[in-house]
């Protein structure tokens, strides 16, 4: 049986398991577990903020969000966010899923890199978001009881390397489609014309989270 936290839990469903035997068997361990906890954190907070969401689609949000990082789905030209949202596309079509709903699974895995814009949106679209800013950058840790955080934590292992081996995840992911990480112009056309300007570091951010590890 699942985890199930005030009341939060894997859908019990032919969707969902369906999910979790395709990205446990297609991810690697550490991104299953990851893609795992990035669901709870996310479907806890939509509990907390009073969010109205489809746990179902939540979940495939949460799962898919790094599937584009595996080689069976990443192509040569396209952001690994949106080789992800693709491969979740592809999924739900088969299993008969609204095309409204499709596309904001779509949206919520190919946006989740893109601070800023995802809280504006539908809600599965910002708690998948809110999921992996917790999961991996740490920025609403203390939004979580430690009970909570240990709940999840012991269901869905993160090793003491947890960072470090992300970081090394994330590259061996788009090592080999480097202009794909094209990111925000606005930083650019500060560091044109400022020359003081120092950019933010996402690996930086990351061992500096509150998360031991």
């Amino acid at each position: 049986m699942s985890l199930i936290i005030k009341g939060v839990g894997v859908p019990d469903s032919k969707l969902a398991r369906g999910i979790t035997e395709l990205v446990r068997d297609t991810e690697t361990p550490l991104l299953f577990h990851h893609s795992s906890r990035v669901y709870y954190w996310a479907a806890l907070a939509g509990k907390t903020r009073g969010l109205a969401f489809d746990p179902e689609l939540l979940y495939a949000g949460a799962m898919f969000h790094d599937m584009g990082l595996m080689p069976q789905h990443s192509t040569p030209h396209e952001r690994f966010e949106v080789d992800g949202a693709n491969a979740a596309r592809d999924f739900l079509r088969g299993h008969g899923i609204s095309p409204a709903d499709i596309d904001t699974v779509w949206a919520s895995i190919a946006l989740h890199t893109t601070p800023g814009i995802p809280k504006h949106m539908h809600p599965v679209v910002a708690l998948v978001t809110a999921g992996v800013e917790m999961d991996v950058l740490g920025l609403t840790y203390n939004d979580y009881s430690s009970e909570d955080r240990t709940a999840v934590v012991h269901a869905h292992p993160r090793n003491e390397h947890f960072k470090e081996d992300i970081i090394q995840s994330f590259y061996d992911g788009i090592k080999d489609k480097p202009d794909t990480t094209f990111g925000n112009v606005k930083a650019d056309v500060i560091a044109d014309k400022d020359q003081a300007f120092r950019r933010g570091n996402f690996c930086t951010v990351i061992r500096g989270s509150a998360w031991p590890g």
